[in-house]
């Protein structure tokens, strides 16, 4: 019988992804006294250490940034790290830490949270490497300059913020990746599918429709609910790519 063809890891540890429990989807912050969740030398179990260190982040946070880019450097390699709607940053630097190619990271928030610096210290403490690597910058989304070769990422930007990071990246031709939320069936299109699908599903499935539209390749999945209700991750890049 032949021998099934090895599935590809991302990144060292990555295997070694936590299974999601009462600790994932808490909100509760993550301090010192939580350093015994993490006991391994696993790159999640590293990356909760210094996450702890900083004593600032909410559980579920940690475990939406690590899904997020886990499941998109699967996808999408090197490349300018785009996290748009950032705030405290831990995804971009989750994005460089799973993918060393990717030179920097630049992270889009009009106003950050303190905890920007405490997570970016803590992880540049753990990880000498990603000193110097990923900025902040303080611009709308309709400012931030974006290229071809980026990708760019978003978890969790409310409402219309998602469509509009999708729509800019489209512009730009770079490859995107959006955990969607805060969903308005008032403002946000659902088309004509809310007599078949709940009304936040409907908006998620125009969205992949019209970045496809776009000329975009699309790929849709979920992460664990246990970490969040609001689990769709909608991923795309454009179908001449070479990327």
């Amino acid at each position: 019988m032949k021998e099934p063809t090895p599935v590809p890891k991302v990144a060292k540890s990555v295997e070694n992804t936590p299974v999601p429990g009462t600790v994932a989807g808490t909100k509760t912050r993550l301090t010192d006294h939580d350093l015994w969740r993490f006991p391994s030398e696993s790159l999640f179990d590293r990356l909760g250490r210094a996450v702890c260190a900083a004593g600032c982040l909410p559980r579920k946070e940690l475990f939406e940034a690590w899904e997020v880019a886990r499941r998109t450097r699967r996808r999408f390699r090197g490349g300018r790290v785009v996290d748009c709607c950032g705030g405290h940053g831990l995804l971009a630097h989750v994005m460089l830490l799973l993918d060393d190619s990717s030179p920097e990271a630049v992270v889009i928030e009009k106003h950050f949270p303190p905890s920007a610096k405490a997570i970016g210290d803590a992880l540049v403490s753990a990880w000498p490497r990603l000193a110097n690597r990923v900025t902040f910058e303080s611009v709308d989304l309709g400012d931030a300059q974006l290229r071809a070769a980026d990708v760019v990422v978003s978890s969790h930007a409310c409402g219309g913020l998602t469509d509009v990071i999708l729509a800019r990246a489209a512009g730009a031709g770079a490859r995107v990746a959006v955990l969607p939320c805060c969903h308005d069936l008032t403002r946000n299109d659902a088309g004509d599918l809310s007599g078949w699908l709940d009304g936040a599903l409907a908006i998620d499935v125009m969205r992949a429709v019209r970045l496809k539209e776009r000329g975009y390749e699309v790929w849709t999945q979920t992460i664990p609910a246990e970490i969040t209700p609001k689990n769709r991750l909608l991923m795309g890049k454009p179908v001449e790519s070479v990327l």
